[in-house]
């Protein structure tokens, strides 16, 4: 168990998969091209859109969902759902965004993950 967890804490801290100890990120979301300690080459890594998806799917349920208990029980004006509701899309948006990068990467490098490729045998 612990071994499957290991790889998801150094995903969400944003350490080298391999080691650990290093760091993958350079900037908020930029990729080292390797770990500092290690050496690994993080080239393998693409977590494309994933993170991004992931963390509007999530941050807008939760948004829309309090926005729409606060209409339904306050009936606020909309200054006041404005004032609430884009610094609470800043939050739960640009916060989860670079854990989340960090994991997939991290479980891209443990799961041996790679760019699907077609076998062509011949004409069949």
């Amino acid at each position: 168990m612990a071994d499957e967890a290991l790889p998801i804490a150094r995903g969400l801290r944003g350490r080298c998969p391999r080691c650990g100890e290093g760091k993958v990120f350079t900037g908020f979301l930029t990729l080292r091209p390797a770990c500092e300690l290690c050496g690994l080459d993080f080239s393998f890594a693409d977590s494309g859109d994933g993170p991004a998806v992931f963390v509007i799917l999530l941050g807008g349920a939760i948004v829309v969902f309090a926005a729409l208990i606060t209409e339904v029980v306050y009936q606020p004006p909309y200054w006041v759902h404005a004032v609430l509701w884009l610094p609470l899309v800043l939050l739960v948006t640009l916060a989860p965004l670079r854990p989340i990068k960090g994991l997939m990467i991290a479980l891209q490098y443990h799961h041996k993950a790679q760019e699907g490729r077609l076998i062509h045998r011949g004409d069949e």
